[in-house]
């Protein structure tokens, strides 16, 4: 008896949608991804039914194709960039600048006067040259400090560490943004992407609400924003609570702490709108054993970290594969094609793919639509990026 459960695509997708894109996808060449936009549609729409308080700042790194970005767009979203480069996709698509946050506390002087330039009047920091480089850059333009958090050991992507400082800290910035001439609007931080444990938002709400407090106290200043990040779920194999629980419960600490006059709150998720519109398709190049006396086989696709997969690092996020063979599961190692010996996607974690799966048959990742085609490297071993299509 198999200790594995095989793949029910009627959890991740309705029939139709999944025969849609498999008919779609029958005669390209893999790998690639295959995305479909009305999910992204109804998954912004129930972050806006689920957060109608919220303004709902894209995180374009998730995934920037046009297609993308013009549905967001058109639906309302505003955007949060990461550089320069990001910030001429949406513009090129003509997204005004009043929509944009440049997100990243970690950026060229060059980029942040550029940035001031075409319009972007808010920023994120988190350090002292930092906002003394705004403050030259980007006067009189509205500052947000980031704040570290608490637990990232309960979110599968953790985002901690490199951004981000201390409440004391955070507390001295905005003073000093003010001595600057800059305006210090809110505070932002983030638990961590595919967060599971919602109660990381009370803590970090909680840490806010105590620096707010003492800024209007001991300086005046009245923070007018509080920017809660991403890390809400995607449909993954490990399950995580519904977007309508992440809501109830984080509109509970946030009026907890500030009663029913919230300030502003902003979102900026990336895998929770993109993830579960997207199916990764590919093709398996070979497999093998490593010993005539080895229990397990080793699957090697045509798809890996360097080509997509990367968030498969530390084996943090466990992809759903579905497969067309009806075998019994066994335990398998899968693995990318590359010439890399890291390029291993699943090695300690179990996971079983059927015994009659065969070389040149098809593999189905779901729920990939974010994070996937901007971590693919170029030219890696010659392998192109990875191909996308929208539907």
């Amino acid at each position: 008896m198999s200790q594995f459960q095989a793949i029910d695509v009627n959890e991740y997708y309705d029939v139709n949608t999944f025969e849609r894109i498999k008919s779609f996808a029958q005669d390209k060449p893999t790998p690639f991804v295959v995305i479909d936009t009305q999910i992204i549609a109804k998954q912004y729409d129930d972050m806006v039914i689920n957060f109608p308080y919220a303004n709902i700042y894209y995180a374009v790194k998730a995934n920037p194709a046009p297609e993308v970005l013009s549905l967001l767009w058109d639906k309302g979203a505003c955007f949060d960039i990461a550089s320069i480069y990001e910030l001429d996709m949406v513009t090129n698509l003509g997204v005004t600048t009043d929509r944009v946050s440049y997100g990243n506390t970690i950026k060229k002087r060059k980029d942040v006067r550029a940035f001031f330039e075409r319009g972007v009047r808010m920023f994120a920091s988190d350090s002292e040259a930092d906002l003394r480089m705004l403050a030259e850059e980007a006067p009189g333009a509205r500052v947000y400090v980031r704040i570290l958090t608490e637990g990232t050991h309960t979110a599968d992507w953790p985002l901690s560490r490199k951004f981000g400082c201390q409440n004391e800290m955070a507390y001295e910035l905005l003073v000093l943004a003010k001595e600057l001439g800059l305006v210090p609007y809110g505070i932002s931080f983030h638990v961590g992407s595919q967060q599971r444990d919602i109660g990381a938002w009370d803590s970090a709400i909680g840490k806010v609400k105590g620096i707010f407090e003492r800024l209007n106290d001991e300086h005046g200043i009245k923070l007018q924003m509080i920017n809660l990040g991403g890390g809400f779920p995607a449909n993954y194999l490990d399950k995580t609570n519904e977007l309508a629980m992440y809501a109830a419960e984080i509109t509970h600490f946030l009026k907890e702490d500030f009663g029913d006059d919230l300030p502003e709150i902003i979102l900026e998720p990336g895998r929770s709108l993109l993830s579960n519109a997207g199916v990764l398709v590919s093709e398996v190049v070979l497999i093998s054993k490593k010993s005539h006396t080895a229990l397990e086989r080793w699957v090697f696709t045509d798809v890996g970290k360097f080509s997509g997969l990367i968030e498969t690092m530390d084996e943090a996020i466990k992809f759903p594969i579905y497969t067309e063979r009806q075998g019994e599961l066994d335990k398998c190692v899968i693995a990318g094609p590359t010439c890399d010996s890291a390029d291993i996607m699943y090695e300690h974690y179990s996971y079983g793919l059927p015994t009659d799966l065969a070389i040149g048959d098809r593999m189905y990742w779901l729920t990939a639509g974010a994070y996937t085609t901007t971590y693919s490297a170029v030219c890696f071993n010659g392998f192109p990026p990875l191909k996308d299509y929208y539907l």
